[in-house]
């Protein structure tokens, strides 16, 4: 078989025939930006584009989402969330032996410096979202999902803001700026918000995602339109010989390949230890719940804060997302978070009606550090990772897609990448 990778070299410029595994938002971005620098593409997805994770997530182009989860303090309440049913926090108990050691080396970053060097790191690659998704989708029919608007965090009261003082403070750092609204000036701003829900801070240049499934299929149709090509298949391998991509089994078939792209979210563990990688990657099992034809909807995405979820307006209703859940890929949905975000949902928006509901549970790809791995692997030339971006893979998919297609096509781009290392866990 002949090995296209050698006849066309690393040169920057030069044609590659590129294959992009997972038809997520961050795989169909790097599609699309490779593409547009000349290559030839194939995006594989065993179930198609958008079937997983970036069917399901709140929507939000999250640009202030850069505080990881891990935070001063997590330690200490972990165990009182996981006992007490009200709060958004879930294991799977049958799960928790392969749970470790994942857990302590993810709790391990609980601390004030970890944290902000993780901020700083996100802050690349979700800091400008709404821009990133913008010339992302330009040209390709998908633009009219594309919706710039603010986006509010709801408080109790301002003691339960000024709590989350650190966030805040690591945000003001990297430029964001807010308004305040409280009482009156919050309830004319979200009529309907439930007495208890009493200050809110508002930022601006964020936006959302009317239907995030429709999104990144229609980006796959402009993908498949401008000569990509696009297949359902299973890939078993990833094949290496002397330290150099050869290609890529797909459906059985040895196909040659000068790069290959493994973007397979949750799933892509299985990949990675096929080059002695082992990656601590674990699935935060996310949720979502669709109040369809709603009463009221809302003209700005808002996190209530008591309850850690997002609700947005999206074509013809409301979705509501959150809860972490850990519990592996296998297992089925559980009950008890959907109970949870209908019953704070109801709770938040007590007058609110809607005609029916629909459910949801998604793989968040989540490694030890919060961050996403970006990059070649080393001792597999030609084999690059964009994977992990825990919950902010929509916000963050074209931005990462972008600096892998600048990476695969030979390009140095002018983000130091040494924080999304694929090898920083060796």
């Amino acid at each position: 078989m002949k090995d296209t990778s050698r006849r066309n070299g690393d040169a920057p410029g030069a044609s590659k025939r590129v294959l992009v595994i997972g038809a997520g938002i961050v795989g169909v971005a790097a599609a699309i930006w490779l593409k547009r620098d000349g290559h030839d593409v194939t995006l594989v997805d065993r179930g198609g584009p958008a079937a997983g994770t970036s069917y399901g997530n709140a929507g939000l182009l999250a640009s202030s989402a850069i505080i990881p989860v891990a935070t001063p303090g997590l330690l200490a309440k972990a165990p009182k969330m996981l006992l007490d049913p009200n709060e958004p926090l879930f294991v799977k108990w049958r799960y928790l032996p392969k749970l470790l050691p994942w857990l302590p080396a993810f709790l391990k970053n609980a601390n004030a410096a970890d944290a902000k060097r993780i901020a700083a790191a996100l802050y690349h690659i979700v800091g400008d979202s709404l821009a990133d998704h913008q010339a992302l989708a330009a040209g390709t029919g998908a633009e009219h999902h594309i919706v710039p608007s603010d986006y509010m965090v709801v408080y109790k009261d301002r003691a339960a803001f000024e709590k989350d003082a650190f966030g805040w403070g690591i945000r003001k750092a990297h430029g964001f700026e807010w308004q305040e609204l409280e009482g009156d000036a919050l309830r004319r701003r979200v009529p309907g918000l439930a007495p208890g829900q009493d200050f809110a801070v508002v930022l601006g240049n964020h936006g959302y995602i009317t239907d995030p499934g429709r999104y990144v299929a229609a980006l796959a149709r402009h993908f498949a339109g401008q000569g990509g090509r696009e297949i359902r298949a299973e890939v078993s391998e990833i094949a290496i010989e002397a330290g150099r991509l050869r290609g890529a089994v797909i459906d059985r078939v040895l196909e040659p390949y000068d790069a290959v792209l493994v973007a397979t979210g949750a799933w892509s563990r299985r990949l990675m230890q096929s080059f002695g990688l082992r990656m601590p990657l674990e699935s935060e099992r996310g949720y979502h719940m669709e109040f369809w034809n709603p009463s009221r909807r809302f003209d700005t995405p808002m996190m209530i804060s008591s309850g850690k979820f997002v609700a947005t307006s999206m074509e013809g209703r409301i979705r509501c997302a959150g809860i972490v859940e850990l519990g592996g890929l296998a297992a089925p949905p559980s009950k008890a978070p959907f109970a949870l975000l209908e019953r704070q949902f109801r709770r938040a928006f007590p007058d609110l009606t809607w005609e029916r509901t629909e459910t949801w549970m998604g793989h968040r790809p989540t490694l030890t550090d919060s961050l996403p791995v970006i990059g070649e692997i080393d001792g597999a030339a030609g084999v690059f990772a964009g994977f992990g971006h825990q919950h902010v893979g929509l916000t963050g998919g074209p931005k990462t897609g972008w600096l892998l297609a600048q990476l695969i096509g030979g390009k140095k781009p002018n983000t130091d990448l040494a924080a999304y290392s694929p090898m920083r866990f060796q």
